[in-house]
């Protein structure tokens, strides 16, 4: 795992640039260093290494191919690379004459012999790659199938730039690039920024399983189209139209391909663990993990002082069960309000999923140990596991037969009532029915600010995935802005898979890739700790998305597939509670301990100089969140994390 960085283009001092622009991204890379500068000085590649595998300097990077003909600066791990040296061994008569082990060779040789795009779909693992082709003088980068490395690119004083993270891009010379406003409402739309914007203008992400391929001498006319080399909205609907019959083999099948994934991304040379939550995913990794390890698997959980919070206790009977070297982290909520100031810096673009904290707190324990750890990522998008897949059926089943204005009337109606009204209503109806709802009013609120707009299904389901709901009306200047560029809204469902399984898809090509898997590699990556996510081996993804809705979701419990194989080591009674995510309570810091902080951010004579924002909704929400009758955390804090990002990255303006 490492950080890659570049450019092209004249300027004074390539070596001072590409220096200056890979120890921004030290962090990524702490082990070594290295940059590749061109002849004619105009094309640099820079490279920060977290030596993984092969850790001798034979895993170098930059590094030229054995014909010289290609450069690469990689940020990544192939899983497959020790097959893949066979397979070329065998074509080529055991020709090549190796130098090391790492994985960056074995790449550089299959671009020798099958070209860019053809390795790309040959290498199945997480990557980023920057890969100079000296006989054509051109730059390809390409990023993994589903985006679990960064890769962004674009220009500054028309020149070329690239890398893992922006603050690497903003030290090259003379960047002045300007925030752009529609990354910023497209940002107030869902708490983060989606590919393929940035939040600078000119500056974008690449797109998952795409390639862009960069030839100097067109530079002076604009940037072209990056390409597909894997599309996963075609994988899933040609494995949808093939779907298991028999739920037990899909099963097995499953099980297999999971058990697989797991033993190849256990390869390391450097200590190995895993984050494990006791949830349904982690507690399956570890489990099979477990299984294929002779020694005890060192795993890692953190534990808060509010106990409702709490899921430490779960994790550790998870482990004791499952006999792992166990660490649990216990932080106070001190600790865990101490990370908030550093937020700005570790995520340079503004980013606002609030469970960022505890990730980062995990991460940085974990590194103290282990320089790799698997995770539980995206078996809630591959198998149903989020708890809108099952509620939006299921409200929409009731509401959706009752008239849009009076359904709307009814909905403004119930946010009109204050959460803690609501709250000693749900007290009342628990102590007569014995059945009580956690989070009632704030949940009520919820689902009626939704229900005030919404008109089918499908709205529904894309209406639990945003945040402000209508971000044009909150950014100055952008009253013209065209709803058709808000990138979720515009999302179209598929005629090919019904509405939830279109919602799984749709989460899958923009919340976890800008979301969840942004927010683990920043975190972890800012400690120098390499993660992995097993479920997102290909092989799986096929495999999940050959398995009907119905053999995922079950009488409204999702993960039915992961649950059964889970239950082969794992007691039930351990992991059968209800879902509750890597929460914090971060509404009731910013109306106690952080209340000062947040005056500070939202003062309202900052924010009308800043000429960001329409001051008056803001103002509004913010005043009826310290008062406790309504719960706008999710709004609050994405507004709070522009603000802090601005205070840090433009503290000018």
């Amino acid at each position: 795992m490492c950080g890659i960085t570049g450019f092209i283009g004249s300027i004074n001092d390539p070596i001072k640039t590409i220096n200056l622009m890979k120890e921004a991204i030290h962090h990524r890379g702490p082990d070594s260093s290295g940059y590749w500068i061109a002849e004619n000085n105009n094309v640099a590649l820079g490279h920060q290494r977290l030596a993984i595998i092969d850790t001798s300097s034979t895993g170098h990077q930059p590094m030229e191919s054995h014909s010289s003909r290609y450069v690469i600066s990689y940020n990544g791990e192939i899983y497959n690379h020790l097959l893949l040296r066979k397979e070329l061994n065998n074509l080529t008569n055991n020709s090549i004459s190796w130098i090391g082990t790492s994985d960056t060779e074995t790449i550089l040789s299959l671009i020798d012999f099958y070209g860019v795009k053809k390795t790309l779909e040959k290498c199945s693992g997480m990557f980023a790659i920057a890969i100079w082709d000296k006989s054509n003088e051109i730059l390809t980068l390409a990023r993994d199938r589903i985006g679990e490395k960064p890769l962004y690119y674009g220009l500054v004083d028309n020149k070329f730039v690239f890398a893992s993270e922006l603050k690497s891009i903003k030290k090259f010379p003379s960047f002045s690039n300007q925030i752009s406003k529609e990354a910023l409402v497209n940002y107030l739309h869902l708490n983060y920024v989606p590919a393929p914007l940035s939040i600078y203008n000119g500056i974008y992400k690449l797109t998952p399983g795409s390639l862009i391929e960069i030839d100097p001498k067109k530079l002076d006319k604009e940037i072209p189209e990056p390409e597909s080399y894997w599309s996963l909205k075609e994988t899933v609907l040609e494995n949808a139209s093939k779907p298991f019959i028999d739920e037990i083999i899909a099963i097995r099948e499953l099980e297999k391909n999971i058990e697989h994934s797991i033993s190849s991304q256990m390869l390391s040379d450097v200590p190995l663990g895993a984050f494990l939550s006791g949830g349904i995913d982690s507690s399956l990794i570890v489990s099979l993990m477990q299984k294929n390890s002779m020694n005890p698997v060192k795993t890692f959980t953190i534990g808060f002082d509010d106990r409702s919070f709490d899921e430490s206790p779960f994790a550790e009977n998870i482990s004791s069960v499952l006999g792992t070297d166990h660490t649990t982290i216990h932080v106070s909520d001190s600790d865990t309000m101490a990370v908030i100031p550093k937020l700005g810096l570790m995520y340079d673009e503004p980013f606002a999923d609030s469970s960022q904290i505890p990730t980062f707190l995990v991460a940085k324990e974990a590194r103290a140990s282990v320089t790799v750890a698997l995770s539980g990522d995206a078996g809630d998008e591959l198998f149903g596991g989020y708890n809108r897949y099952t509620l939006s059926k299921r409200i929409w089943k009731y509401v959706g037969k009752i008239p849009f204005n009076l359904r709307s009337k009814i909905a403004k109606k119930a946010l009109s009532i204050p959460i803690n009204r609501l709250n000693s209503i749900n007290s009342l109806y628990s102590k007569i029915s014995k059945k009580n709802v956690a989070h009632f009013g704030s949940r009520v609120h919820k689902i009626s600010e939704r229900l005030v707009r919404i008109n089918s299904l499908k709205e529904l389901c894309i209406d639990f995935a945003l945040n402000w709901a209508e971000p044009v009306s909150m950014v100055k200047g952008m009253e013209d802005f065209e709803e058709s560029k808000l990138i979720l809204s515009s999302y179209k469902f598929d005629s090919e898979l019904d509405e939830i399984s279109n919602m799984m898809l749709c989460d899958s090509l923009t919340y976890l890739a800008d979301d969840i898997l942004c927010k683990v590699d920043r975190a972890s990556m800012s400690v120098g700790l390499e993660t992995r996510v097993p479920f997102l081996d290909p092989e799986i993804i096929s495999t999940a998305w050959r398995m009907p809705l119905d053999f995922k979701i079950q009488n409204q419990i999702g993960k039915m597939p992961l649950r059964n194989i889970l239950a082969k080591y794992i007691p039930s009674s351990l992991i059968e509670r209800p879902k509750s995510g890597f929460a914090i309570p971060v509404g009731d810091w910013l109306r106690g301990p952080l209340l000062e902080w947040c005056e500070d951010l939202l003062n309202e004579q900052t924010l009308i100089k800043q000429g960001f924002f329409n001051v008056n909704p803001i103002l509004k929400i913010w005043k009826q969140h310290k008062t406790g009758e309504y719960d706008w955390t999710p709004k609050l804090w994405g507004i709070l994390m522009f603000q802090l990002w601005l205070k840090e990255h433009h503290p000018d303006i």
